[in-house]
């Protein structure tokens, strides 16, 4: 099974979570044949759909910003190509008119809006939005999941989930990813949200292991020394 990496507008570099997730799964490669810099929707579903053609086995695709608004074009077009999709902090594509970025007053083409799918996307997937992401809003982010038929994860106030918002290396992506290929290889459900509590808990719990060794220690070390 594959991963393919769809990064955004303006791509994503190296100190961008989907850089450091691609170097941690073997089988992961980004997409080509865009231009990061020309944010033309056709064109970028085209390279996925590319992608998707020319591998024999299906792919995860694992996707952010702009570039989930592709991926959701491509796998309307090759659903039976994708064992899953990781949509994260997809942008607002009334952000974009078919030619690219669109004016700030958002006046001068219509949206891209019309041109994405507007029913279930026919695959196992998650998206992932965050509470004050500049790029959509979490209620909007939320009722595109839904017309996807994705399951949906608020990651709280996360930003637009990029290196400016602190996520470079981010190990719950990689257990989101690496659960979601098992269970599909598998022919199990998938519940992304056992995964993500699981994780939170470690988190949680590793410091305050920590703290109560050193206190033990620290205490170990007074009795010694008296």
């Amino acid at each position: 099974m594959n991963t393919l990496i769809v990064p955004g507008y303006h791509g994503s570099d190296k100190d961008h979570w989907q850089t450091w997730l691609e170097q941690q799964i073997p089988s992961a490669k980004r997409v080509s044949g865009i231009d990061w810099e020309q944010p033309i929707i056709h064109k970028w579903a085209d390279a996925i759909v590319h992608e998707l053609n020319a591998s024999i086995h299906k792919t995860v695709i694992v996707a952010h910003s702009f570039g989930c608004l592709a991926s959701a074009m491509a796998i309307a077009k090759r659903p039976e190509k994708v064992a899953g999709v990781i949509l994260v902090a997809p942008a607002d594509p009334q952000r974009f008119s078919v030619f690219g970025a669109r004016q700030p007053d958002f006046t001068d083409l219509p949206s891209i809006a019309g041109h994405l799918p507007d029913h279930s996307l026919k695959t196992t997937g998650i998206l992932i939005g965050s509470r004050d992401d500049p790029w959509m809003e979490l209620q909007h982010a939320y009722a595109w999941s839904k017309r996807w038929d994705l399951i949906f994860h608020d990651a709280g106030n996360a930003g637009h989930i990029n290196v400016e918002s602190g996520f470079g290396p981010w190990p719950l992506i990689k257990l989101i990813t690496d659960s979601l290929r098992i269970n599909v290889e598998k022919k199990r459900s998938w519940h992304p949200a056992e995964v993500i509590a699981a994780h939170k808990s470690k988190s949680v719990v590793s410091p305050l292991l920590h703290l109560i060794s050193h206190i033990f220690c620290m205490h170990k070390y007074q009795q010694y020394n008296h």
